[in-house]
């Protein structure tokens, strides 16, 4: 059987995904976090889709790329190795986009009432 999304491991799939999650969140293109780590976006596309395994060095390298603790990418994990399911599913880019929006204001009165607003509309579908 040849490569499909069902021949990925779990766990290369789980921190395929936070590497996803964080680079948008730090609004980050593939191509320019492939430039910081000197690697093609092709490369980081497939660390992306848990086709191809990160190995520890580049693991390091990504988590200081990115701006977090190398445990951060197996936050999520159960004991066994598999993704937790309580998570969900990724968070899709709109989703990170617009948290880091809503970070990006300042604290106080205004992102207190943004906040409200969007989860207002959460409870009206």
């Amino acid at each position: 059987m040849l490569g499909g999304a069902a021949m990925y491991h779990k766990t290369d799939v789980h921190i395929g995904h936070k590497i996803r999650e964080r680079r948008i969140a730090k609004g980050l293109s593939q191509a320019a976090l492939a430039e910081q780590l000197g690697i093609t976006f092709q490369q980081i596309q497939k660390y992306e889709s848990g086709a191809n395994r990160v190995g520890g060095s580049r693991l390091w390298d990504l988590s200081k790329a990115l701006g977090v603790p190398v445990g951060y990418f197996f936050e999520g994990l159960e004991k066994e190795g598999t993704a937790a399911q309580a998570g969900g599913p990724p968070l899709s880019r709109q989703s990170l986009e617009l948290a880091r929006a809503i970070n990006a204001i300042p604290e106080g009165d205004i992102k207190e009432q943004v906040i409200r607003l969007v989860k207002a509309f959460t409870k009206s579908g």
